[in-house]
């Protein structure tokens, strides 16, 4: 039987593999680290006793093709938990105020008209603001729409304590100067269509546990094979196809009828495929964890605007706290990070200021930038090598990188491999 090789497992890659061996291809996946997940993984940290994720991840019910990936694979039916309705905790550190976002479940946005369901300080039309981004991007392709402070103002209480933090945590990069169309898509997909598609959730248990886990069983019951430790040094080609994957410990031969999926991260894929475009600015992320088990009624999940902090995640054994395009925390001391954090901690939760148990984690690369210029420079799933596709939360999903991103992006490579009837045409 003809195989599809599979080359890294994070969550586009496997999404990928799931998609294939559902519709009965034969998979192998080829893995350089020793477990799968990539960048959505859980693992044991010592310093802390406690499992956590490599990152803390958001996400909302109109993220359909993760949720749907959660179906295929199984997932046990407390992967993902969240409120039973939209609803967005906030909490300002400077003035001390706290606010609940409840928009409502249809697609009329009659809540914005409920002061009780609002920002405080703001009115109804203020929330038309970002009908400009809409605007802008109509009909437009990625990177070509512009920036989000060229279509809507950048300023004011909406925006500091609602629109900033929001996209800046979907873009991963400071609002003002990202690509116009990838905050349309994410309002479309999200806001945009509801109060029933911006229901927050939380992998609780961990992304392992959520989302790996039940992807590798789900695999081994189809008949996959799962290869770890190998690293992907080059290709070979001919004939416009792939016809061997040249591995740190030895080749691989793509066979006449076999095919090939590249979901790694864009700088590796770029060094092992050069004709590609990919991003190549990134944007850093920084997370913190405290061994400190929640006060009871703490909000699972809690926007954070005036401070260091961002959005705080309450777990069952632990504080988590994520701050997105955090390039100018990279340099600064762990202990100091650790330090502030847990005040703001502290502050927001009335707790003790002394530091608990704690671990920071700074992802440098953690997405690509999400200007229009990196946006622009995003690869199509397919290549010119007939049996070779891309796949990645990087490539053209018309998404930010984010699960939801990465999922469809393995959804799409899968699709084009599938669906191929005549060589491709072109570069990626």
């Amino acid at each position: 039987m003809a195989k599809v090789h599979i080359v890294g497992a994070g969550l586009a890659g496997l999404s990928a593999a799931v998609s294939l061996s559902g519709s009965g291809r034969k998979v192998v996946l080829h893995e350089a680290a020793k477990q799968a997940g990539g960048r959505c993984r859980s693992y044991f940290d010592p310093s802390l006793d406690l499992t956590i994720d490599n990152g803390n991840h958001l996400l909302l019910s109109g993220n359909a093709d993760a949720l749907g990936f959660l179906h295929e694979v199984n997932a046990p039916s407390d992967a993902l938990v969240g409120p039973d309705e939209a609803a967005f905790d906030f909490a300002d550190l400077k003035s001390g105020q706290r606010w609940t976002l409840r928009p409502n479940a249809g697609r009329l946005p009659w809540w914005v008209l409920s002061p009780s369901r609002r920002v405080p300080g703001t009115r109804a039309r203020d929330y038309l603001a970002p009908l400009g981004i809409l605007r802008a991007a109509s009909g437009k392709a990625e990177g070509a729409g512009g920036t989000i402070g060229q279509s809507m103002e950048c300023s004011g209480p909406l925006y500091d304590r609602l629109w900033h933090p929001v996209l800046l945590a979907a873009l991963n990069t400071e609002p003002r100067d990202s690509d116009v169309g990838l905050a349309a898509r994410i309002l479309r997909e999200t806001l945009g269509a509801g109060g029933r598609a911006c229901r927050p959730l939380v992998a609780e248990k961990g992304l392992s546990y959520a989302f790996v886990d039940p992807a590798l069983k789900t695999l081994t019951k189809r008949g996959a094979e799962m290869r770890f430790g190998r690293r992907l040094r080059s290709l070979e080609t001919s004939g416009g196809r792939v016809t061997s994957l040249l591995f740190a410990d030895g080749p691989e031969a793509v066979g006449p009828n076999d095919s090939v999926v590249l979901a790694l991260p864009p700088w590796v894929a770029s060094d092992v495929l050069p004709e590609i475009p990919a991003p190549q600015e990134f944007r850093s992320i920084v997370n913190a964890h405290f061994a400190l088990t929640p006060k009871p009624g703490s909000p699972l999940v809690l926007g954070v605007v005036n401070g260091l902090t961002e959005w705080l995640f309450a777990y069952s054994d632990r504080y988590s706290v994520t701050i997105s395009g955090a390039d100018r925390l990279l340099d600064t001391p762990r202990e100091e990070l650790a330090r502030q954090i847990w005040g703001e901690i502290a502050t927001l939760g009335n707790l003790a200021s002394e530091l608990p148990r704690w671990q920071i984690v700074k992802e440098k690369r953690a997405t690509f930038a999400a200007t229009p210029a990196e946006a622009a420079r995003r690869a199509q799933a397919r290549t010119r090598h007939t049996n070779l596709v891309l796949a990645g939360d990087w490539t053209a999903t018309g998404l930010p990188s984010t699960i939801e991103g990465a999922i469809r992006s393995g959804k799409t490579a899968a699709h084009t491999l599938m669906c191929a009837a005549s060589p491709a045409r072109g570069a990626a």
